[in-house]
């Protein structure tokens, strides 16, 4: 059983029972707290966490509801912040011996900013990978996060720190980034709902080379996930890709939207992928379900796309680049981790004509893409092509008993990066080795709330786990 001091209402119940005056926003910080202290030690979820900003920001909830003021959609919602994301009175340390004793930030991200107005109380930052760049979480300032299903796999990456808070029950929600499937990765390892709005959705200003990063949360239901998306998104003038206010109420469309006659496709591959068989088997039975729920027929397809992977790997060479001061480089070289000071040698040298080719290369992408929804709404796969891994790692070479390479472990979720199309991993199943593993929903851009509402359809017929069975007791 899950341990017990889990926090185990919903971000949506705790921020109505707030609301309500049933219960105060410090006493659900205290029991956040506990769980903390409690639950992380061996999962190693945290980066820091600030008790007295926290109680601060608590006590301003309940000082508002004793005005008879609403404190918002989050009212006394605890939250970790992915350390890539700044949220006033702590360093953003992104992961990295560089930056990990900084200065506190003055200052939060339009997304930190629009849940702080929503009520919600931020508890601290949670690990990522360097720079966010693996799909699992270990860097040389924080060490090894771990996975609450089975300490000795990954979470995931790069919201890893965030998953594993999440999944063990210590915070309902935290927050989490996306840029090749950095939500949905760790959703899918560890059981959690993972979406990734449509680019734009939520405003996250900032250089970026590949223009495929989006913000979100990790969190155990949908209408989470969904209210969230009511919250963070919204244009602001600081990001010229960001969207108009949507249309449409996120948490509403998820229980009304009526999706009869939408065209779904299952593929176990798209064409390109080597995916381990139980995990094929869940996540077909997983697409078979929602089909029927649907009243969709669910047709087996294999696109036709070229080197997707390797076009992803190219498109977000330059983001590194970014992420260092100029002086820095190759002064820090010692100080980064191997993944990222490889990435850094091999690209350091690049002339234009060379990166014009990754351009064009992304844009075929795009092409073979955009005919993938000629005649299909939504598609169906696996979120990942194993379940979690070695929390050290590296991910796994071979698949099914084929050699792969080790981007090959989590081979779908960057295609909704690349084309800026909403998707959401929601967990399909368990596997022998007790591993969850998340069945991947995959729209068109803009259309959000028709993945969302997909997901609720199947959270309503295959009901999951919203924590690790046997969460960690410290």
């Amino acid at each position: 059983m899950i341990h017990d001091s889990a926090i185990k209402d919903s971000a949506i119940e705790i921020a109505e029972a707030v609301r309500r005056g049933e219960r105060s926003a410090v006493e659900v910080l205290e029991a956040v707290l506990a769980a903390i202290d409690q639950v992380d030690g061996p999962l190693n979820s945290w980066v820091r966490v600030d008790e007295s900003l926290a109680r601060r920001a608590a006590e301003a909830v309940d000082a508002a509801v004793a005005r008879g003021e609403d404190p918002g959609p989050f009212a006394g919602v605890p939250f970790g912040v992915k350390d890539l994301e700044n949220c006033a009175g702590f360093p953003t340390g992104q992961g990295s011996l560089v930056y990990h004793d900084g200065a506190p930030e003055s200052y939060d991200s339009i997304h930190v900013g629009r849940l702080r107005a929503a009520g919600a109380v931020p508890v601290g930052k949670t690990t990522t990978p360097e720079f966010g760049t693996l799909n699992l979480t270990r860097n040389k300032a924080t060490g090894v996060t771990r996975n609450p299903w089975n300490p000795e796999r990954t979470p995931g990456g790069s919201s890893g720190g965030t998953a594993a808070a999440v999944a063990s029950g210590q915070i309902p929600m935290g927050t989490a980034s996306d840029g090749g499937g950095s939500i949905r990765i760790p959703g899918a390892f560890s059981g959690l709902v993972g979406f990734k709005a449509s680019h734009g959705r939520i405003p996250h200003p900032g250089l970026s080379a590949s223009q495929t990063s989006v913000v979100g949360i990790l969190a155990t239901t949908v209408a989470d996930a969904a209210r969230h998306l009511d919250v963070a998104s919204g244009p602001d003038d600081r990001d010229r890709l960001s969207l108009p206010a949507p249309a449409v109420s996120y948490e509403s469309a998820i229980e009304t939207l009526d999706v009869g006659g939408l065209r779904l496709a299952w593929s176990s591959d798209l064409g390109f992928a080597v995916v381990d068989p139980e995990v094929d088997e869940l996540c077909r039975a997983a697409a078979s379900a929602l089909a029927g729920v649907v009243g969709a027929e669910l047709g087996d397809r294999t696109p036709e796309l070229t080197h997707p992977v390797k076009t992803w790997l190219s498109s977000g060479a330059a983001d590194l680049w970014l992420d260092l001061e100029p002086d820095m480089w190759p002064r820090v070289a010692d100080d980064v981790t191997k993944y990222v000071r490889d990435a850094l040698e091999a690209t350091e040298g690049i002339a234009m004509p060379r990166y014009a080719r990754t351009l064009v290369r992304r844009q075929q992408l795009q092409d073979e893409m955009a005919a993938m929804y000629s005649d299909v709404d939504v598609w169906l796969t696996p979120t990942t092509a194993v379940p979690a891994f070695a929390a050290e790692g590296p991910p796994p070479n071979t698949i099914d008993g084929r050699e792969v390479s080790v981007a090959m472990a989590t081979p779908f979720t960057m295609l909704s990066n690349l084309t800026w199309g909403p998707a959401c991993s929601v967990p399909a199943g368990v596997t022998s080795e007790g591993l969850p593993v998340g069945l991947h929903i995959m729209g068109r851009r803009h259309t959000d709330e028709v993945v969302l509402r997909l997901a609720r359809l199947f959270e309503q017929t295959r009901p999951w786990p919203r924590w690790a069975p046997t969460a960690a007791t410290g």
